[in-house]
């Protein structure tokens, strides 16, 4: 019997399944936090290519994960079971501390919940870090990256009773500013997200601190390829390449949405190429992490923020699928928005009357109405996500169709950059990163008062024409915060 039951637990050490990554989640989806979403919603091909596994679906999580080993219930996740897990990093909690109350009871809550290790906050002693390099600053953070020789977990070996990590991982640090006094809302802001299932945004792998200024830092995945705008001044992406761009980065914007979230501070420094892949950065990371600095106003990029948000300082879906208009405009023109003229009251005032940023004269007319739609100054008449995503899917699938309206369009757009770049691509390249000295594109607080309520303009795109009275008649410029991204 004594040899029998060995054999047993021999065999269940091997019952995990071969995951395949093209047709489910790699890990469950809690109901509790996404009862309200109607999965046929988030498209045909999410449905169908990552299929939702519920937590509460016993059957299919052991078809899809497999068995525990250990406690011969079905994984939760691809080589993971988050019952047995919870109890090992439990036994761990007195061998750890983040020395901040609110901070340990985070990480301690992400262990216990963790359905897989996307989901899970590590507490990563500073010195584990090695090549720490300062990378730019933003208004409640400065970021820097380096070399975690460790990496982060990926899952429990039954055979060799240990964790596997990922190993020599480049990351992220994202200091925050007087954080040693860490505000509890900002900590609840990713508390919240650690049982949604999101596509294509970056993960976080933790929290360590600054053994010298005492401030916290979160420690995040690190994409290669820069962010938008590094990306397309570097790599001149062709059209049909930006479509499907546009489509990801759409797909986890919808995520974000059918999740009940608002990202609140969507602009193109935000949006993050890994392996020509884009992803989606600081979800909600619209305030400061300490409890003492007050924020009056709103904070964020302001060529990017829709006129109600600077008029009434409320994020909505429709005010992320303003931006996502800006982000688009920006990414199929490759022209920097409202680059020539100064970020302050003067240019908020004129958005809030109806200017928005130049469309580029070549840009295909499918994408200029729908530029436009996204730019409407009645928020309800802006188009959901859901409706950009399913708009963008059907231009991907017909880009290739000689028949299709938006193969001809792009035809015609190719050719007139084609053009461009002949005259003089160089100057243009140039032109492009000339920047207004008091134009800002790292986020910052702004707290702009007396604005118009928002209308629709018939010649919204005055401003970049304009560019000159904006200057004259700017009557103060707001100090520069950081550098340029």
């Amino acid at each position: 019997m004594e040899t029998l039951d060995k054999t047993s637990k021999e065999k269940q050490k091997n019952s995990w399944k071969y995951f395949d990554s093209n047709k489910y989640q790699f890990h469950v989806t809690i109901s509790s936090a996404s009862s309200s979403i109607d999965p046929t919603i988030t498209s045909e091909e999410e449905i169908t290519s990552k299929g939702v596994v519920y937590m509460e679906d016993l059957e299919k999580r052991k078809n899809v994960y497999g068995i525990c080993g250990e406690c011969n219930e079905p994984g939760t996740g691809k080589k993971w079971c988050q019952p047995c897990n919870s109890k090992r990093f439990k036994e761990n909690f007195q061998n750890w501390t983040s020395e901040n109350k609110d901070i340990d009871e985070l990480l301690q809550y992400s262990q216990l919940n963790a359905v897989y290790y996307t989901k899970l906050l590590e507490w990563i002693p500073y010195e584990n870090f090695q090549c720490v390099t300062y990378i730019d600053e933003g208004g409640f953070s400065k970021i820097y990256s380096a070399d975690w020789p460790d990496g982060h977990i990926e899952y429990w070996s039954i055979e060799s009773q240990k964790w596997v990590r990922s190993s020599n991982k480049h990351v992220v640090l994202k200091s925050l500013n007087n954080s040693s006094d860490i505000n509890i809302e900002f900590l609840n802001e990713i508390k919240s997200q650690l049982h949604i299932y999101f596509w294509n945004i970056i993960s976080y792998y933790g929290i360590t601190r600054d053994p010298n200024t005492k401030d916290y830092m979160m420690v995040l995945e690190y994409c290669t390829d820069g962010n938008l705008r590094n990306y397309y001044l570097s790599q001149q992406p062709e059209y049909n390449s930006k479509i499907y761009d546009l489509l990801a980065i759409a797909k986890g914007l919808m995520n974000i949405h059918n999740a009940d979230k608002v990202h609140k501070n969507f602009h193109s420094g935000n949006i993050l190429f890994k392996n020509f892949y884009p992803y989606i950065s600081d979800v909600g990371m619209c305030q400061p992490a300490d409890k003492e600095q007050s924020l009056e106003g709103v904070y964020g990029v302001l060529p990017y923020m829709a006129p109600e948000v600077l008029y009434s300082h409320q994020y909505t879906k429709e005010s992320d699928i303003y931006s996502f208009g800006v982000i688009m405009n920006e990414f199929i023109s490759e022209e920097i928005p409202y680059k020539d003229v100064p970020h302050d009251s003067i240019l908020a005032e004129k958005i809030c009357n109806g200017s928005r940023p130049k469309i580029f004269k070549g840009t295909p007319k499918l994408f200029e109405e729908l530029i436009m739609k996204c730019w409407d100054a009645k928020a309800k008449n802006r188009p959901t996500i859901e409706e950009l995503y399913q708009t963008l899917k059907k231009w991907d699938d017909e880009k290739l169709n000689n028949d299709s309206e938006i193969f001809s369009q792009v035809k015609e757009w190719k050719q007139i950059r084609e053009n461009e770049y002949k005259n003089n691509s160089n100057k243009n390249k140039s032109k492009n990163l000339n920047v207004h000295s008091q134009a800002f594109y790292v986020s910052r607080p702004l707290n702009f008062q007396n604005l118009s309520e928002p209308i629709n303009s018939t010649d919204f795109l005055s401003v970049q024409s304009d560019s000159e009275h904006l200057e004259k008649t700017s009557s103060s410029w707001n100090k520069k915060e950081g550098s340029y991204l």
